[in-house]
């Protein structure tokens, strides 16, 4: 990785061309420019993300004591969260940007994951955590902690050999795998191959998908797996632990599971912020001195 200096500088220039050049277009506010830029409010972002910053406090806290000389006019950490949460587009638009870099892979994975926002427990009837066109938080089955959660889940899709995040949404907690994945899919090519975990797996959604020339994939099932070569199960179980080590740098690595937000703009602010930078980190490697 990049000393912490030069990663701020790098970031700083890609973002403030970005917006120079109309990748990134943010939409005009009354009143008078700030005096701490858009482009350095989103650096911050990126780059808390990018070092696995949990708390959004403490990075500030430590930009305004180590790096006062980049960032000068650092303003009050309200109006960083509601600046950054207006710019939350930005981070879509520079993830678009970012991953049309690279050629997308004829093959494709999908897979959602929790997206918590409070304790089963402390739930008390209907509650703020609302989002648009009826978006709201609900009880839902976190099937890779075998537990029970209050909130939405992110659904993905991700290149099989980049892993890079081609597509991404929040959905309701209770929501039918299929149904995200026919919508998250239509805003590309179709690819070749998509790996699924046993979500997925129905009929009809192969069948719909085989229309578009898409050969869905799923787990074998136990009777399946009886009868299958033991190097071809060792094949499929390593394609789908692409997926999982993607999803697992978002909610674990890039603490995108404790992401600390009080509504679901702030939510949808950092579930975006998370995703653009984790996209710069596969698009860019050598760029961050990362491997």
């Amino acid at each position: 990785m990049l000393p912490t200096e030069d990663l701020f500088v790098h970031v700083y220039v890609l973002v403030d061309d970005a917006i120079a050049a109309g990748v990134i277009n943010i939409p005009a506010r009354p009143g008078p420019a700030p005096a701490c830029s858009d482009a350095e409010l989103l650096t911050i972002a990126l780059v808390r993300h990018v070092l696995s910053r949990r708390s959004e406090a403490g990075f500030l806290a430590e930009v305004g004591r180590d790096w006062v000389g980049l960032f000068p006019h650092l303003p009050h950490q309200s109006e960083v969260n509601r600046r950054t949460r207006w710019l939350w587009a930005a981070f879509e638009q520079l993830r678009a940007a970012l991953a049309d870099r690279l050629p997308v892979d004829d093959c494709a994975q999908v897979d959602t994951t929790a997206l918590p926002v409070k304790h089963p427990s402390r739930v008390r009837g209907p509650d703020g955590w609302v989002g648009p066109n009826g978006l709201h938080a609900g009880f839902g089955r976190d099937a890779a902690h075998a537990e029970w959660f209050y909130g939405f889940r992110v659904a993905i899709t991700t290149d099989l050999g980049s892993r890079l995040v081609r597509a991404w949404s929040i959905v309701p907690a209770a929501v039918s795998e299929r149904d995200v994945a026919a919508d998250l899919l239509d805003t590309g090519p179709p690819p070749r191959e998509l790996l699924a975990d046993k979500g997925f797996n129905g009929r009809p959604f192969a069948a719909a998908q085989a229309e578009r020339g898409t050969a869905v994939l799923t787990p074998p099932t136990q009777a399946q797996r009886a009868a299958m070569p033991r190097w071809l199960q060792a094949v499929i179980a390593c394609w789908r632990n692409r997926v999982e080590v993607t999803l697992g740098e978002l909610t674990d690595r890039m603490e995108l599971a404790r992401h600390g937000a009080h509504t679901f703009w702030g939510l949808l602010t950092r579930t975006a912020a998370t995703i653009a930078a984790h996209t710069l980190l596969r698009v860019r490697p050598a760029d961050l001195g990362v491997a």
